[in-house]
């Protein structure tokens, strides 16, 4: 995954990986001890999902990245909200569903604790709110929503009006959706993790547009470098971090805005329709990379130093945070891999 694009050579030079937008290049290459590192990317869930593994046969990587995205592929005709034929979409249409997959219903129901546990910062059924801004904004002639028009479709919103059972789920008020958007890749991720892990890959980086997992190390024995994202998606990272074992996840309001100004985008507080606007970026590191996920979008929606001491009290997590001063706030187990990395930080 080195030498991707000018653009991310300096940093390739020093050893890092790339985390924003993904590759289009497939990579072999021999190393020492007859082994080898081989990366592959395709695009998937509006991004490029790749993949680097090391290993003794380019037979057996090669294989794993087959069976990974073959796996990856079947989770996302399961969850996404844009397939017609996804049980996703049915539940938006119909409001309920029965007979609910096993793994759909596993990942319902880990929403729904995220949910009570950030104390409703994340929450899957804001999706009728990110309807309205992109009906209003993302368009021709755009329109700002007002407070009534937000406050109207805000009787639609509350997670605490999903009920689940052990045949299925519904929703309590009609016209409610949801979007899983904050908590599937990061699933689909650890997904793909185990598929190589059980074909025997023990060495392996993988990148979902900024949602990365890694396990073991890179070629002769170094670790996975990972250098969190820009929220400015320019080239000063706020820091860069060593990578084992583990996951880490970035939200940001750059992902995905409605308007200029960033004031309407992709993530909403559910308690008050809008998109907070105190953060510009969130990257929480995990044991999972669905837990990285949901906690970055739920800590997100909080205010910074009450989002740092939420992550605290969760085992083997940590937190970086950029304001929208670009003030710099980590964790206290934060651990940077450079020499003052985030020279802005507070503690």
């Amino acid at each position: 995954m080195d030498d991707i694009s000018s653009k991310f050579a300096a940093l390739e030079r020093m050893g890092f990986e790339r985390v924003d937008d993904g590759f289009s290049v497939n990579e072999s290459t021999p190393l020492a001890g007859n082994t080898y590192k081989i990366s592959c990317s395709r695009p998937a869930m509006g991004t490029l999902v790749s993949i680097a593994a090391i290993g003794p046969s380019k037979d057996q990587i090669e294989e794993a990245f087959g069976r990974a995205f073959a796996e990856m592929d079947r989770l996302i005709g399961l969850l996404s909200r844009y397939d017609d034929a996804s049980a996703v979409c049915t539940l938006n249409e119909q409001g309920r569903l029965t007979g609910l997959h096993p793994e759909l219903s596993r990942l319902l129901s880990r929403a729904l604790q995220f949910n009570e546990m950030s104390h409703g910062a994340f929450d899957i059924s804001v999706e009728p709110i990110v309807e309205l801004y992109k009906n209003m904004l993302d368009s021709t002639n755009p329109v700002e929503p007002s407070r009534a028009e937000i406050s109207e479709v805000l009787a639609l919103v509350g997670s605490r009006y999903i009920e689940m059972t052990s045949d299925g789920v519904s929703f309590k008020r009609s016209g409610m959706s949801i979007s899983l958007n904050g908590i599937a890749k990061g699933y689909i991720v650890d997904a793909i993790a185990r598929v190589l892990e059980e074909c025997g890959i023990e060495d392996y980086l993988i990148d979902a547009g900024g949602d990365v997992r890694s396990a073991g190390t890179k070629e002769e024995g170094l670790a996975w470098t990972v250098a969190v994202q820009d929220p400015s998606k320019g080239e000063q990272y706020p820091d860069v971090i060593h990578l084992a074992n583990a996951a880490v996840a970035t939200a940001g309001s750059y992902e995905k805005s409605f308007d200029s100004t960033q004031k309407f985008h992709h993530i909403i507080n559910s308690e008050t329709g809008l998109s907070p606007q105190v953060n510009l970026s969130v990257s929480i590191v995990a044991p999972s990379a669905m837990i990285a996920d949901a906690l970055a979008t739920g800590v997100f929606v909080m205010q910074p130093r009450m989002g740092i001491r939420f992550v605290e009290t969760l085992k083997g997590c940590e937190c970086l945070i950029v304001d929208r001063s670009g003030r710099i706030l980590k964790s206290t187990g934060w651990r940077s891999a450079v020499p003052n990395g985030g020279e802005k930080a507070e503690p």
